[in-house]
């Protein structure tokens, strides 16, 4: 009798070692999983932010090449000044827009603040570059991103429709929050690829060299996370211009007699 309980409280012992291990199993596929989901997650995230992805940024300067005619900028020096007052004008102005949208990742809210932008932007000139940014980076992100239907579904939805201009900075800040950026996060990397495509348009234009361009990009680094948190997290309706008077060198750029840029 005494073995049978002894052989009884054995297998109840191997019962439950092994319910132990079944559990410390499936817990470990569990945590792989997420850790696969969020290391495929970083992969996305990266390729947004990617000069390789083909959003038409770098057709476009910033009216660089309209204050170059202008004999606004000369060299080095003065393109590093152009560069830190187009990071405050996109602070200023566009931040608010990709918060909103990051913040609120859904048609309803885009199409809100996406009218509201359209209706800020009197330069006609940032006007239509910013819509065709955003209409290539939504095209873009609807096709590469294909495991977020909800892209897709709003820019089919979008298509042909007069409720939406397709403005870069809000479909930059939706995309971002679908992508799992947090705020703070989407809004440094909208000043990042503003200030890596004005390195870049400057490059192309022989204002500076490939290792100046770098260089610079690394000094001003510095002072685009200033800028960032000085206008971080502002709601839309604080959004203003702090440097009209690239808005208006930028407003002239098709004016030009000749030009690399569209604008």
């Amino acid at each position: 009798m005494w073995n049978l309980l002894r052989l009884h409280n054995y297998e109840i012992h191997i019962a439950q070692g092994l319910h132990l291990q079944m559990m410390d199993e499936e817990r470990n596929d569990s945590d792989d999983k997420s850790l696969s989901s969020d290391s495929c997650r970083l992969w996305s995230q990266w390729q947004l932010l990617d000069s390789v992805l083909p959003t038409g940024g770098f057709a476009h300067s910033c009216g660089l090449e309209s204050a170059m005619q202008a004999c606004l900028v000369f060299g080095p020096e003065d393109l590093r000044k152009y560069v830190v007052h187009v990071l405050e004008n996109t602070g200023s102005l566009l931040l608010p827009f990709v918060h909103a949208a990051n913040m609120s990742p859904d048609l309803q809210t885009w199409q809100k603040i996406d009218r509201l932008l359209d209706a800020t932007l009197t330069n006609e000139v940032s006007r239509k570059a910013s819509i065709a940014q955003g209409s290539a980076l939504m095209r873009v992100a609807a096709a590469v991103f294909s495991e977020i239907p909800s892209i897709k579904m709003m820019r089919d939805t979008s298509l042909g429709s007069s409720m939406v201009s397709l403005h870069h900075a809000p479909i930059f800040g939706l995309i971002c929050g679908l992508l799992g950026f947090d705020g703070e996060t989407s809004q440094r990397a909208y000043m990042f690829i503003t200030m890596r495509d004005v390195i870049s348009a400057a490059t192309r234009l022989n204002l500076v060299g490939p290792l100046g361009a770098a260089v610079l990009q690394h000094h001003v680094g510095p002072i685009a996370e200033d800028l960032s948190k000085k206008w971080m997290n502002r709601d839309v309706e604080e959004a203003c211009q702090t440097c009209p008077l690239l808005d208006t060198v930028q407003g002239c750029h098709g004016y030009l007699f000749s030009r690399l840029f569209c604008s």
